[in-house]
């Protein structure tokens, strides 16, 4: 491709993966689209931390989510295109497991629902997860419209990712001695 711009979505269409072309809002497009942006923040917070640990984890995680976005791009009709996908591997679950057990091991029990905050590098990481929430009720709304479309292992893979990054952004702020903010609900006022 010798330029950037092809002026094919000028009209508000694009092309899924195998050619077939659909609007920019199409819950494909919105599921993949939501994955994509996941990954940016992710490379904006690889920017910021100070953590090479981190940092290496998350330099294995935004592979696997250009690996997920292939898949929510590509329809059930466009078979051919599937045949050259890389797999889904239900092992990029488990690594994540795995990544998240070994950072527990640094912070004390949840008594409480925290606020996101802290360092810059923390409130990246939460607002990925955030994002990671979003993809993955993408990906539930995508198979929910069509069955045909249900990605099984990329659910696990959003749903323990978005673990994993909360809990990234605890460890963020540990390691930077910031005591986490607690969620206190107000309770209502009783006249009396």
């Amino acid at each position: 491709m010798t330029k950037i711009y092809t002026k094919t979505g000028d009209t508000g269409q694009t092309s899924l993966f195998g050619g077939e072309r659909v609007a920019k809002n199409h819950p494909n497009i919105e599921a993949f689209g939501s994955v994509d942006e996941l990954n940016a923040h992710l490379g904006l917070y690889q920017s910021k931390t100070a953590h090479q640990d981190l940092s290496a984890v998350i330099s294995t995680i935004q592979p696997s989510l250009f690996t997920v976005g292939s898949h929510l791009a590509t329809p059930p009709t466009a078979r051919k295109a599937a045949e050259i996908l890389p797999p889904l591997d239900p092992l990029l679950v488990v690594e994540l497991e795995n990544a998240i057990d070994k950072l527990e091991t640094e912070l004390e029990p949840l008594t409480a629902f925290i606020l996101p905050g802290g360092t810059t590098a923390s409130a990246l990481l939460q607002v990925a997860r955030a994002v990671c929430r979003r993809a993955e009720r993408g990906v539930v709304r995508l198979g929910t419209e069509d069955p045909d479309q249900t990605h099984p292992t990329a659910l696990m893979y959003l749903n323990r990712l978005s673990d994993l990054l909360f809990v990234m952004a605890r460890v963020e702020n540990r390691r930077a001695g910031i005591k986490e903010s607690l969620w206190t609900p107000e309770r209502p006022k009783t006249s009396g």
